[in-house]
Order: C-alpha cells, then sequence, then structure tokens
C-alpha cells in the first residue's frame, strides 16, 4: 500500500502534538498547576496517529485512562481539553472529568474511562446499536496491554464477535501495566493471537512504526466497514514515562537501559527520517511544526487560566435528566 506525502505528513504533524501536549502537561503537574491524576502516553503517539486518520468524522472512539492521544487524533481541541485538566467550565466535561474522562459527544469522542479494561463492553455495545441502525460507522476502542487480561477484555470482544459489531480493537501494548512487566502476565508472544479465541481477525504490528500502524489500520477498517464484523490489532510500543506523572522518580521497578532502548526508536525521529530521504520535508519544516504547536499549547494554557472555575451552586448540575414535566 503507497501512503500519500499528505497524509505523512498529517500522521507527522499529529504526532508532534501529541508528544507536546503530554509533555506540557506533565510539566504543568509537577509544577502543582494541575491537579488529579495524568497519565502520559510520550513514546505510544505512532498508535493513535496511525489508526485515527483512517476514521470519520461519524465514527466512534471510546478510550482508557491514558487516552490524550486518543482524543487528539479523533478531532480533539487543545483549548477545551487543558481546560478540563484545570477543571474549568470552558472544558470538555465542564471541568468535571478530568485527565481520565475526556469525552466529547460531537466529536463522537465517547470518553476515557479511569476503569481498566471498562471501554471495551461499552464499544461492543455502541457496536451493536451501529449495526443495528445499518450505518457504516466503526467504532475505535483502545486498550492497554493490562486491559487484555481482565473479564472486561474477554466479554466486551466475544459479544461484539458474536453479534459482528463493527468494532475495531487496539491494543496499545506498551510492555507494563502500571509495574507489572508483560511478562507476569501471560504467556503469548502476540496478544493479538487471542483474536482467534473470539473467531475474529487478529494482527500484530510495531506501534513505533506509524506507517505499519496506519496499514493495518485502513485495512481494517475498510473491512469492517464491509460488514466483515470486529478485528484486533495489537500495536507494540512502549511507556517512556511512569505510569503517572507523579509517580516518583526513586522508582526504579524499569531497567535505564530497556527505556533508553526505546526512546532510540522514537516513532516521531523514525517518520522524520523517511520524510526527510523521500524530500517530502525540510529540517526547517519540522521545527516549523513544533513551533506552531507550542504556540498553540501556549494560547491554550491561557484560555484555560482565564477559563471560570464552576460556581458551588452548579454542584448537583447535571446528574439528572429530567423527563417529562416537572411535579
Amino acid at each position: 500500500m503507497k501512503i500519500s506525502s499528505e497524509i505523512k505528513i498529517k500522521m507527522l504533524q499529529e504526532m508532534i502534538r501529541i508528544r507536546r501536549f503530554e509533555e506540557t502537561i506533565g510539566d504543568l503537574y509537577i509544577a502543582g498547576v494541575i491537579t488529579g491524576s495524568v497519565h502520559g502516553s510520550n513514546g505510544q503517539e505512532a498508535v493513535p496517529a496511525g489508526v485515527c486518520i483512517n476514521l470519520r468524522d461519524d465514527d466512534y472512539l471510546q478510550s482508557s485512562h491514558r487516552g490524550h492521544g486518543h482524543v487528539l487524533a479523533k478531532g480533539g481541541q487543545l483549548k477545551p481539553m487543558m481546560a478540563e485538566l484545570f477543571g474549568k467550565t470552558t472544558g470538555l466535561c465542564k471541568g468535571r472529568g478530568g485527565s481520565m474522562h475526556f469525552a466529547d459527544i460531537e466529536k463522537n469522542i465517547l470518553g476515557t474511562n479511569g476503569i481498566v479494561g471498562a471501554g471495551i463492553p461499552i464499544a461492543a455495545g455502541v457496536g451493536y446499536a451501529v449495526k443495528y441502525r445499518g450505518t457504516d460507522q466503526v467504532v475505535a476502542c483502545f486498550m492497554g496491554d493490562g486491559a487484555c487480561n481482565t473479564g472486561a477484555f474477554h466479554e466486551g470482544i466475544n459479544i461484539a464477535a458474536v453479534v459482528g459489531a463493527p468494532v475495531l480493537f487496539i491494543i496499545e501494548n506498551n510492555q507494563w501495566a502500571i509495574s507489572a512487566p508483560r511478562k507476569w502476565s501471560d504467556r503469548l508472544d502476540d496478544l493479538s493471537q487471542r483474536a482467534a479465541s473470539y473467531g475474529i481477525p487478529g494482527e500484530t504490528v510495531d506501534g513505533n512504526d506509524v506507517l505499519a500502524v496506519y496499514k493495518a489500520a485502513n485495512k481494517a477498517v475498510k473491512d469492517i466497514r464491509a460488514g466483515k464484523g470486529p478485528i484486533l490489532i495489537e500495536c507494540k510500543t512502549y511507556r517512556w514515562k511512569g505510569h503517572h506523572a507523579g509517580e516518583p522518580a526513586s522508582l526504579q521497578y524499569r531497567d535505564p537501559k530497556e527505556v533508553e532502548a526505546w526512546i532510540k526508536k522514537c516513532p516521531i525521529k523514525q517518520l522524520e527520517k523517511v520524510l526527510l530521504k523521500e524530500n517530502i520535508i525540510s529540517r526547517d519544516e519540522i521545527s516549523k511544526m513544533y513551533k506552531d504547536i507550542d504556540i498553540k499549547l501556549d494560547e491554550a494554557i491561557e484560555f484555560a487560566k482565564e477559563s471560570p472555575l464552576p460556581e458551588v451552586e452548579s454542584l448537583f448540575d447535571n446528574l439528572y435528566v429530567e423527563i417529562g414535566e416537572k411535579r
């Protein structure tokens, strides 16, 4: 499959946007500006960028607790995302959700989820609704490798397979579930092998190669739209940072050499090399991408700082839906 220069440039821009967003909010958390847990996806940018560029605006996204990149790649905007982290009323969820509960219903972003694996059966349900309506929308459901050992993984994917729900399940295998390495959790070489248990296609790709991710997701999305049911893709990547931004550096459960080796496989640098070699882009143009994104991030921070906090009187708003006349 030949990937156009335009798509390659878009994926590079998106990966840089995700990386700089994660780095920026990590710094803000350490500085005490942002409160509440922040789970970064530094080093994993190729997965959301390579998958979500294949989605339409009316396709659905269901994400995990490490979901900033997924939301950004599905069209999430910096200002409301930043305001949500600041707990402001202009945030995606009016400042009530925080990092692990980003949702934007207008963009069919159904939400990130603070419970490991909990988004999988939700995605299956949404997929069933799509099939019931008879549209050709796709539901993209992201999860980490730790979610693959939950009951929700089995139940959600099994029911999606049974009803033929149009769901693309993406395992973002970053090798660690909090502080537990993959080798402690299962005996599989590839987590995509589990797809066979449900009678659906499964594939493992290099999650640090955005071109490989794009190709796998592109084919999967086309097959799902054609009515071939759910598909599972495992993207092998690595979590550069700790489980969350506040994790003390003293927690040395990972070999620094392992981290260093994966950083050398940086997905952004890999694509930059390809684009430079193919004369698709120049180093100056790449530098401009970083500068432009940093300007927009600064604007998002100012927007968040200037936005109002929720009023105390609004504490119980949005808890119930009123049906019919008031009594």
